[in-house]
């Protein structure tokens, strides 16, 4: 997943300039980067963490659905320029975002929070999982 994010990532630069608004479109670039390199380290670890199947299992679907799911947003914001009653850049930027329809407002916001509980689930498990393995994080 870690790979097919950088790929995505490297890919979407080429469109930033034709998006609605290119400075969100360039967060999400960022992002997926970002996001990429972090899904190869937590890759690497996960041979390390001492989870049980199903909470290996939770993290992992948290993690990816977390991922997928803010980056997403920023895409679709980029892409139609509107998101403005949720992502918020260093207020009023040139090509910043604009107010769109009820339904674009309603995805955007759905996506973006909804990637927060999901995330935050993943990492405490990861953390759980690794304060309990025989790792140098367990005294």
């Amino acid at each position: 997943m870690g790979i097919v994010l950088i790929l995505y990532a490297s890919v979407e630069g080429f469109v930033i300039p034709y998006f609605g608004s290119p400075r969100v479109g360039l967060s999400a670039h960022t992002l997926g980067a970002l996001q990429g390199v972090l899904m190869l380290a937590l890759g690497f670890l996960w041979p390390k963490l001492s989870l049980r199947a199903i909470a290996s299992r939770v993290a992992f679907w948290c993690l990816l659905y977390s991922a997928l799911a803010i980056l997403g947003a920023y895409t679709i914001a980029a892409a139609w320029g509107v998101g403005n009653e949720t992502i918020v850049l260093a207020g009023e930027l040139p090509h910043g975002l604009h107010h769109g329809t009820a339904l674009q407002e309603t995805l955007i916001k759905i996506l973006s929070y909804s990637s927060a509980p999901t995330g935050l689930t993943a990492f405490a498990l990861v953390l759980w999982g690794l304060c309990s393995a025989d790792t140098p994080f367990h005294d």
